[in-house]
């Protein structure tokens, strides 16, 4: 084993550590005074103290009430007002009535109520029809990664017997003989209770939280689940059971809303609630001043009933973690601390390993499931964080952390997605931690200078291309490769490899790939630093792995290598819309082709949320079937639009068009690769309804919009109907890129390039050339986008020839 192997497997196996302070659960790092601080973030203490000192960790904000009354039952808001604990056991929410005598309690809270529920339309009583599909929903909330913060509600099947684990002699004797292993498994999963769900949610409201919950808190506690808004309907029935609660409708009755109104800037609920017209009070007396046996920190059985203080519902853990960080003198974190708080806060560590913190617990571990089961654990369990600022690319980072990019078809937990402006620290951070030092990757040029180093272009080609295939270490037999199936396992696209990973991280783990992850099943070609293959580039193994490296750099343009198969297959359309997603020259590399019953299809490149062809007759052709994304080509002559993002804010009516980086052979490498959300665009998925026709949904800037199109017309005359629905906080202009190319307009609302006729609403349009070429040009629609909710259609008319 070389010396960088050797580093590289004692910092990712290390030693087991000894727990973090208990005041916070899961297998952390931290000790009493960190965890204190962490608590201090989270229970908003600077929201009514002066003299606290602002850690690394972003602020935990509270929810949103502006809609309070449509999605939480009065009945659980005014029980939870009364008294927070009671009714949710395990809320961060202060009993802010603990000084009152209990009919005075219940007399705000019915105040409170009031005023709430009329900031917003009342939640309605809940229709048989909303429950969802629940046995989908317990799937959904056992597999994607609800369990791994909220702790399974049900056991799974193969704990009956046996935990599922490879748990052997070898382990259970290591018990004893390793204290800090030993330690681990005494630790309590991180397990926030759901109890209260039923009553405090209908299956309507908590679905339409689910599918997107950093609109009520923002913050990212409570992440997105990348969920449709079928699937949300499906948890959300799973959770509050098969006999709903009936809702009552309240009124608001206007002397208590007025009284409400009072009693919440009473209160200074305005001090984490922002509610229009009501200003938070100020700031009150720093805590290391304070009593802090008499506050918050008291406990409500001993509390001084003459102390008008919020309560909060700690443990002696946390009000000793509390007070550690309060006594303790303000210093600089370190970016160690800072990242440790940040994963713990977060709970990122619940499912990934850092260092030596973190991890599936063991209560969990059966719920982590993956479709490739030859795969071991590396096909079930999320990877590892310890050097992922030396593994990922910066960008790749960041698509992952912020657009929730994922190259692990066959792994069932999915990547929460936290809010760009919550973790917009966290790649700078594993960036300066996580330094990874190998040997330079010599890769030639494509298009070399000389004769010679054209000669050897071709020779380093060749030997990655065989290395890749069966005659050399056989890399396609367990990864696809440009969209193609493997043959014995579907692991990760190698061709996403050049785009995702930093050289000397890939040079490193195909050295060692157990140095990495110690139980993975990926073998390596070069034993102790020795080349296996030894006929190829004579056998060095700095020259094979460069080589590789060199072949995966050329992207789609790569040629397969030898024992990869592809399988073609012609999909056909029945009476209900078909999807598919995959590769494609018409949709780029996230795209999705669309198949309707009527024969009309179309194509959506997800990737800069474009509707890209159109096409009429037969639906497409695959190149292989099965899991994952494929390519895809449809199967008549489309006719294409442009694949740049469409919708964008302008500077005014000249401003150039923000385009698309183009990639040659000559220059292979995306030089923007986050150019769809560096002009504001983010895809949030898409939902189908009865029909299976999708609805897409993303955000242009501050925009959400939904994008439905649907075949219409007659036998005579088929059109692609495209409705856009836009919700928007404030009124706004959005620029609509329609069309580009040979373009020509007939009447005030209908235009035609090519074989395909456009027609628009009573939009402004302005046809304008293209740069450097007369003829060329593009069709911008002026969109008026007022605050709230609205849409627009748009007809494509496909014209016979």
């Amino acid at each position: 084993m070389t010396k960088i192997s050797l580093l590289i497997a004692f910092i990712i196996a290390g030693s087991v550590a000894v727990a973090g302070d208990p005041a916070i659960p899961g297998h952390h790092p931290l000790s009493q005074s960190e965890a204190g601080s962490v608590l201090i973030s989270e229970l908003r203490c600077a929201a009514c103290h002066e003299g606290i000192v602002r850690s690394s960790l972003p602020e935990k904000t509270a929810p949103d009430l502006s809609q309070v009354g449509s999605r939480i039952t009065p009945d659980y808001l005014r029980r939870f007002l009364a008294s927070p604990v009671a009714a949710h056991a395990g809320t961060t929410m202060p009993d802010m009535l603990a000084s009152k005598p209990e009919s005075e309690r219940q007399a705000i809270a019915e105040a409170l109520t009031h005023f709430l529920v009329a900031q917003s339309k009342p939640v309605q009583p809940s229709e048989p029809a909303e429950s969802g599909d629940r046995k989908q929903g317990k799937d959904l909330f056992h597999s994607v990664g609800c369990v791994a913060c909220h702790g399974p509600k049900e056991a799974h099947p193969d704990t009956q017997q046996d935990s599922g684990r490879n748990v052997d002699q070898e382990e259970e004797d290591g018990e004893d003989a390793d204290p800090a292993l030993a330690a681990r498994k005494g630790i309590k999963p991180v397990a926030i209770p759901l109890g209260h769900i039923a009553t405090k949610y209908t299956v309507k409201s908590l679905g339409e939280f689910l599918f997107q919950p950093l609109h009520v808190r923002s913050s990212g506690r409570m992440p997105d689940m990348k969920l449709t808004p079928a699937e949300s309907l499906a948890i959300a029935g799973y959770l509050i059971g098969e006999h709903p609660q009936s809702v009552e409708t309240l009124v608001p009755d206007t002397a208590l809303v007025d009284q409400g109104k009072k009693h919440f800037q009473s209160l200074n609920c305005a001090s984490c609630h922002k509610l229009p017209g009501i200003v938070a009070a100020s700031l009150i007396g720093s805590l290391t001043k304070a009593e802090l046996n008499r506050g918050c920190l008291s406990k409500s059985s001993t509390a001084d009933k003459n102390i008008r203080s919020p309560r909060f519902n700690l443990d002696d853990a946390q009000i000793s973690a509390i007070t550690a960080a309060i006594r303790e003198e303000p210093a600089a974190e370190s970016d160690q601390l800072a990242m440790a708080k940040t994963l713990t806060a977060f709970r990122c560590i619940s499912c990934h390993v850092r260092e030596e913190y973190g991890g599936v617990h063991d209560d969990h571990n059966p719920f982590f499931a993956g479709s490739e089961l030859k795969l071991g654990d590396d096909g079930r369990i999320p990877p590892p964080l310890t050097l992922m600022g030396a593994k990922l690319q910066p960008n790749w980072l960041k698509k992952v952390l912020f657009d929730g990019e994922s190259v692990r078809h066959y792994m069932a937990t999915r990547m929460p997605q936290y809010g760009s402006a919550n973790l917009s620290h966290l790649p700078a951070l594993f960036r300066r931690l996580d330094v990874l030092q190998g040997p330079e990757m010599k890769i030639p040029h494509p298009e070399g200078r000389t004769e010679e180093e054209r000669q050897e272009e071709k020779k380093i080609r060749a030997a990655g291309r065989e290395l890749l295939g069966d005659k050399g270490a056989n890399c396609v037999s367990c990864h696809n490769f440009n969209g193609k199936i493997a043959q014995v396992n579907q692991g990760i696209d190698l061709l996403t490899s050049y785009e995702r990973l930093q050289p000397e991280w890939f040079n490193s783990y195909l050295r060692n790939p157990g140095a990495f992850r110690p139980q993975t099943v990926m073998p390596t070609a070069w034993p102790n630093g020795r080349a296996v293959f030894t006929t190829i580039l004579d056998g060095e193994t700095d020259r094979q792995i460069e080589a590789i490296w060199y072949y995966l750099s050329l992207g789609t343009s790569a040629a397969d290598p030898h024992g990869l198969r592809a399988v073609s297959t012609k999909l056909e359309v029945g009476d209900q819309a078909r999807l598919h997603r995959g590769r494609s020259r018409v949709a780029g590399y996230r795209g999705i082709a669309v198949g309707l019953p009527e024969k009309l299809n179309y194509a959506f490149n997800a990737e800069t949320g474009t509707l890209s062809a159109i096409w009429q007759g037969d639906f497409i052709n695959v190149n292989w079937s099965g899991q994952g994304s494929g390519d895809f080509n449809p199967a008549r002559e489309p006719f294409t639009l442009a694949q740049d993002v469409s919708f964008v804010s302008l500077g005014d009516e000249n401003t150039p068009w923000p385009l698309m980086p183009v990639m040659t052979k000559e220059s292979p490498v995306n030089p923007d690769p986050l150019y769809p959300k560096n002009v504001g665009y983010q895809f949030h998925g898409y939902y189908l309804d009865e029909s299976l026709i999708p609805t897409f949904q993303y955000r242009s800037g501050s925009v959400e919009i939904e994008d439905r199109s649907i075949a219409t017309g007659d036998e005579q005359q088929q059109f692609l109907k495209r409705v856009l629905q836009f919700e928007s906080l404030t009124p706004q202009t959005l620029w609509f890129r329609a069309l580009t190319g040979e373009v020509s307009q007939e009447t005030d609302q209908v235009f035609r390039s090519g074989l395909l006729r456009f027609v628009i609403p009573a939009v402004e349009s302005k046809l304008r050339p293209l740069a450097g070429d007369e003829k060329q040009f593009e069709l911008l629609l002026r969109l008026e986008i007022p605050q709230g909710k609205s849409s627009l259609e748009f007809l494509y008319v496909p014209v016979n020839k």
